[in-house]
């Protein structure tokens, strides 16, 4: 990867050299045909250039430089992109988001210098509408920067993140399809994979993702990628595996915050409690993302510490205010946890609206929960099956979709969705995999041969003309519904089997 990447960055400064910029990326070669080893502002210049997660250090480095650089020379489009997209990379490394503002200030700057043949400057604010969960704006400015640079891969990355928060798997395809053309490093094939584990292509997912962390050499880059790897092995409910992918990826980058979440939670999995909370604890003093607090108070929880669970639900208040300050879109997070824990029909109202903004799978799985915590289950059902149908193969879609159609007495339909959450990852949530067991006992086995009601017993003789039964319509324990003298189970409850 580093010299495809090293390849696209020398690209990328020609282009530079044509509009005027002030520096040049890549050093001179050193005379052995290789060029110089790059120190930490120039690792993250690659890095950054080529749409791959730098080092904090070396980010860091980049910022300092760049900006006195531009102390000096304020004129130079190309390092306000430079800079700008350096900004976002630190902040989505941090979830300091203080540094939002501050990189779409120099995104906008280098625009304003240089309007047209500017994709590194359309990419970065594309990149920067994505991490704010902005997904309508960072399609904008990702399909502005692919018109105006078609054959630069690396813009590629960031419309495919925009067209999946918008639940356009038809957009997602054909950007895919297009960055596959241009590329094939690990960073492509770290695309491929999230998308293939978007589809329920586990195991696609899995090999693509599995490359990727092969073949990176940087290590913040290869931390990313065994930690996407430990996702996967979460998600098909192998927590030992995940530590082992989480615990590998912090060895090679020890700032790889999202990894110790990650072990938080397989550790929580494994019985290791007070290991668990310790890693939590420590994801969220180093990146205090919303989420980290609502499972970690979920935990908190399901060890009835209910006092340390609210401390962590005040903690995801807080940070869903500072981070709109940011200009990021929380509502899910915060429509999921009032779901779970506060109004749900506040949660109905705040997830509706983003439902329209982001139709994609986790929002119309979270609002189709929060319809059915607030009375509506039949509006929620629909919602939750298509998340199923349009989504990633996820224990909790499953879990909320058996848990909706127990409620409305479909209950085959929901043994066997509740038996699916826990077949796909029995260790999903430390709250939901308590309560889908308790779910699944109380439904019981199915009667042998299925609920006898449903059809009429079988007679030698012909049978009578049957009357046609206006009484009230009856369900069955295993979800059939019928009327209570019909010959034949009717059309619609046969699919709740």
């Amino acid at each position: 990867m580093r010299g495809s990447v090293r390849r696209a960055l020398i690209a990328s400064v020609v282009g530079a050299a044509v509009a005027g910029a002030a520096y040049v990326l890549v050093p001179m070669d050193r005379g052995d045909g290789r060029p110089p080893a790059l120190g930490p502002a120039g690792r993250a210049r690659v890095a950054v250039g080529a749409g791959a997660p730098a080092a904090l250090p070396d980010l860091a480095a980049l910022i300092g430089e760049r900006e006195a650089h531009l102390r000096a020379h304020p004129g130079d489009d190309h390092s306000w992109a430079v800079l700008g997209s350096a900004y976002v990379a630190r902040g989505t490394r941090t979830a300091d988001f203080a540094y939002y503002p501050k990189a779409e200030q120099a995104l906008r700057t280098s625009l304003r210098a240089r309007p047209q043949g500017n994709p590194e400057a359309l990419t970065g604010l594309a990149t920067l509408a994505n991490a704010r969960h902005d997904f309508r704006a960072a399609r904008t400015w990702g399909e502005q920067a692919v018109r105006q640079a078609p054959k630069r891969w690396t813009a590629y990355p960031a419309l495919i993140d925009a067209y999946t928060g918008l639940g356009d798997a038809k957009g997602v395809g054909r950007a895919l399809e297009s960055l596959q053309k241009l590329g094939s490093g690990p960073a492509v094939k770290a695309r491929t994979g999230q998308v293939y584990r978007d589809r329920g292509w586990r195991e696609d997912a899995n090999a693509a993702l599995t490359d990727a962390a092969a073949l990176a050499e940087a290590p913040a880059e290869k931390a990313a990628y065994l930690h996407r790897v430990g996702e996967l092995a979460w998600e098909r409910g192998e927590p030992a595996l995940a530590l082992r992918y989480y615990e590998a990826a912090l060895a090679a980058d020890p700032d790889h915050h999202a990894s110790l979440a990650g072990k938080g939670r397989a550790l929580a999995a494994l019985g290791r409690t007070s290991e668990a909370l310790h890693n939590y604890r420590t994801a969220l003093t180093r990146q205090p993302l919303p989420e980290y607090a609502l499972e970690l108070g979920e935990l908190y929880e399901s060890l009835n510490l209910r006092p340390a669970a609210r401390a962590q639900y005040d903690v995801l208040r807080a940070r869903v205010r500072q981070e709109g300050g940011g200009g990021v879109n929380n509502e899910r997070v915060l429509g999921l946890f009032e779901a779970d824990h506060g109004d749900p029909e506040a949660a109905v109202e705040r997830l509706e609206a983003e439902y329209k903004r982001h139709g994609n799978p986790q929002t119309a799985d979270a609002l189709g929960w929060a319809l059915h915590l607030s009375g509506d289950g039949e509006a929620g059902l629909k919602l939750v099956t298509k998340a199923m149908k349009d989504g990633p193969r996820s224990a909790l879609f499953a879990y909320h979709r058996g848990e909706i159609e127990r409620q409305l007495g479909w209950y085959g339909a929901a043994r066997r969705h509740i038996g699916e959450a826990l077949r796909i990852n029995p260790y999903f949530s430390p709250l939901a995999v308590p309560a889908a067991k308790e779910a699944l006992e109380a439904l019981g086995e199915p009667p042998e041969g299925g609920p006898a009601q449903v059809y009429a017993p079988v007679e030698p003789a012909p049978a009578p003309p049957v009357t046609r039964q206006t009484g009230p319509r009856q369900v069955s324990p295993r979800g059939y519904s019928y009327r209570q003298a019909s010959p034949r189970p009717s059309r619609t409850a046969s699919s709740g089997s």
